[in-house]
C-alpha cells in the first residue's frame, strides 16, 4: 500500500477504516491531523475513509470505530454535521462508559485521578515553573475530555493543574518533540494573553510545520521553548 496507508482495519456500513503512517502525514500533508479523522473534516482523505493513527492503542480504536459510524448514521438521517457529532460523542461516552475498570475510577477524588492520568515527568522538558508529563490519554479521553489529542496544557483545558503541559502517551517518540514545542509555544503565547485560536493557527502550528521540515533546528528550539516557560 501507498504513504500513508499501512493496512485496512476493517469496512462497515459503507465506511473503509485504515490504519495510517500519522507521523508522515503531519510532515508531508497536514499537521493537524491527530489521533483519526475522516473525509469530512480533511479533503485530502478520500472519501468514506476514516484514517486512524497506527500510534494509538489498539483497544481504544472500537471507540473511534464507533464515534465514525454513529456519526455517518445521524448524517445520512439529516442531522446537521455539529448535531450529528454530538450525538455520536454520546455514543461513543456510552461504549467507553461499559469499561469496568473505568467504572471504578469514576467515583475517585480529582487528586487520586490526576495521580492515575500522570504517568511520567519529562524532567528534561520542565523547570521550575512549569511540569511537562506524559499522561493516560485513554483516560483523559474517557472520563473528562473526549477531545484531547497529543497534547494540551492548563491554558486551554482547565482539567490540566495549573502550570502542567500534558502529552498523550500514544506519543511515539518520533513525533514527542515535535508536539512539546506546539505546546510550549501555544502555552506562552496564551499566557501572554494571545487567545488561543491565534497562538494555535498562526504559531504553534507553523513552527511545528517547520521543524518537522527542518528537523534539525528541533532541539535548539525546543530547549529554548523550555527555558521560556513561567
Amino acid at each position: 500500500m501507498k504513504k500513508p496507508y499501512i493496512k485496512k482495519l476493517v469496512s462497515k456500513n459503507g465506511l473503509n477504516f485504515f490504519i495510517v503512517d500519522g507521523f508522515w502525514i503531519r510532515k508531508n500533508i497536514e499537521e493537524e491531523f491527530t489521533n483519526c479523522s475522516d473525509f469530512h473534516k480533511f479533503k485530502f482523505i478520500p472519501k468514506n475513509e476514516v484514517w486512524i493513527d497506527k500510534d494509538n492503542n489498539a483497544f481504544e480504536m472500537k471507540y473511534f470505530i464507533k464515534f465514525y459510524l454513529a456519526k455517518e448514521k445521524y448524517l445520512s438521517l439529516g442531522k446537521h454535521y455539529k448535531k450529528a457529532v454530538k450525538l455520536a460523542n454520546l455514543i461513543e461516552k456510552n461504549e467507553r462508559g461499559k469499561n469496568i475498570f473505568l467504572r471504578k475510577l469514576k467515583n475517585v477524588s480529582n487528586e487520586q485521578l490526576i495521580n492515575k492520568i500522570h504517568k511520567k515527568l519529562l524532567r528534561k522538558y520542565s523547570n521550575d515553573k512549569v511540569k511537562t508529563w506524559i499522561v493516560d490519554g485513554f483516560l483523559v479521553r474517557s472520563l473528562i475530555f473526549l477531545d484531547f489529542t497529543h497534547g494540551g496544557h492548563d491554558f486551554v483545558y482547565r482539567f490540566v493543574p495549573k502550570n502542567e503541559v500534558w502529552i498523550d502517551d500514544v506519543i511515539s517518540s518520533k513525533d514527542l518533540k515535535y508536539v512539546l514545542v506546539h505546546e510550549l509555544r501555544e502555552r506562552r503565547l496564551m499566557k501572554k494573553g494571545m487567545k488561543y485560536n491565534n497562538a494555535h493557527y498562526n504559531f504553534a502550528s507553523k513552527i511545528e510545520l517547520y521543524l518537522r521540515k527542518n528537523p534539525k533546528k528541533l532541539d535548539a528550539i525546543l530547549r529554548k521553548e523550555v527555558e521560556m516557560q513561567t
